[in-house]
């Protein structure tokens, strides 16, 4: 039976099927309307009518399901990834989250994977990217963050239409296992070291707040004495304090020839703190005594330094300042803290370790579950989760846990040595 050749009238919306001059079938399948409002429909041409309607109804199922490429030429991975972190990702996250991603896109992804079509990015192209990561020299958790990036941008894409798939949710990223080191929270002798030591410095009290409360280096550095109540021993953690990030200020006419943070003229580009993202984070937390005696302390220390300094003094409202006034920077208090750690003779450790071993000391010290939870800033739904990460089970503990079993099995160590007398008189 030959092929219908004849046009018949369609209703709104519906695909265009006719035979043209050429010989071949051709179709015209709405889409959809471009940016500027106008219709946007398809062109298909096949050399049968069957294989042309099977085609359509494809393509009317992707448009229906609205997993279709959108109109124009189709972006490139490099393209999509340049337009989303800068456009889709910069305006609705934080500085601190937005850094991450740029990098990841900058340095990985898009020398990496940044060549190929959006709509034909496989899992196996990601997969490959890792495995080159990982041969260059980059830890396992260098290539979750590009994966982590990447699902992030390509979900989007798949969210406008245009992916048709979201290529890193099906690859699979490296094991972590490999660079991951178990943390081993300070013991309480390693604590007392340090607080002997802390006791001879300046901002002496900023790390007291971290090994024994939990701060994290932005909710330290971010404190405000609006934020202290001393009378009732307590402080609220309202913002964190970012990294600076500053941009030249001495004019292509006058380069300086050195790095933005080093130019001379430089000029900061991102706010100094920034609210607490989770209302987790927005807590009260009480202060032991011996903290209220040196945030006293503190702040008569800062009195007499702005004394000293005169029209030299920054002024601001933190509680932590540099010695002529204005927030700390968080690079200066890392260095400060490992520079603490070598003075008071304590192992090496991240500045992040503080917190582990707060929250450990508060779990050996009974504190319930809950005000645990406060106290460390952890959002209800992942309580469980973050105390499994941070609450380390020390070998005191474990020498109790064993006496309890003893105790228990074996009955009170006078029983026992009844019990071996016994026997020898026998």
């Amino acid at each position: 039976m030959a092929e219908e050749k004849k046009r018949t009238r369609r209703a709104n919306g519906e695909s265009a099927i006719y035979l043209g001059k050429d010989g071949r079938w051709h179709a015209r399948v709405p889409m959809g309307y471009k940016d500027d409002g106008t219709p946007y429909r398809r062109h298909l041409t096949r050399p049968t009518r069957k294989e042309l309607v099977d085609e359509v109804r494809r393509l009317e199922k992707q448009r229906d399901e609205g997993s279709a490429r959108q109109p124009g030429k189709p972006w490139t991975v490099a393209k999509w990834l340049e337009h989303w972190v800068e456009n889709i990702a910069r305006p609705v996250v934080s500085e601190n989250t937005y850094a991450g991603y740029e990098v990841a896109v900058r340095v990985h992804l898009v020398p990496g994977i940044g060549r190929h079509r959006i709509d034909r990015l496989e899992p196996e192209h990601l997969e490959s990217l890792y495995r080159r990561m990982q041969s260059a020299g980059s830890k396992a958790g260098t290539a979750h963050q590009a994966h982590r990036t990447a699902r992030t941008a390509l979900g989007e894409a798949v969210r406008r239409g245009h992916a048709a798939k979201n290529a890193a949710a099906l690859a699979k990223p490296p094991r972590m296992e490999e660079d991951e080191t178990e943390v081993e929270p300070y013991s309480v002798d390693e604590v007392q070291s340090l607080l002997l030591e802390v006791n001879k410095r300046r901002n002496s009290a900023r790390w007291m707040l971290a090994l024994a409360l939990g701060l994290r280096q932005g909710e330290t550095l971010g404190l405000r004495w609006s934020d202290v109540d001393l009378d009732n021993e307590y402080l609220k953690l309202r913002r964190n304090r970012l990294r600076p990030k500053y941009e030249h200020g001495c004019g292509e006419a006058a380069p300086c020839g050195r790095k933005a943070g080093y130019c001379p003229a430089r000029v900061q580009v991102r706010r100094e703190t920034k609210n607490t993202k989770s209302r987790a984070g927005r807590r009260a937390v009480p202060l032991p005594g011996p903290l209220v005696v040196m945030l006293r302390s503190h702040r008569e220390a800062q009195a007499r330094e702005r004394a000293a300094a005169g029209n030299l003094w920054t002024e601001s409202e933190y509680v932590f300042t540099k010695p002529l006034g204005g927030p700390l920077s968080p690079n200066t208090d890392y260095h400060d803290w490992k520079r603490l750690l070598e003075d008071a003779g304590v192992r090496d450790g991240r500045l992040h370790d503080a917190r582990h071993t707060a929250g450990t000391v508060l779990m050996l010290l009974g504190v319930p579950d809950r005000v645990i939870d406060q106290i460390m800033g952890w959002e209800p739904g992942g309580a469980a989760r973050m105390r499994a990460r941070y609450l380390h089970v020390t070998d005191p503990m474990l020498k109790e846990a064993a006496r309890k079993i003893e105790r228990a099995i074996w009955g009170a160590p006078e029983n026992l040595a009844v019990d071996k007398d016994q026997d020898n008189e026998a």
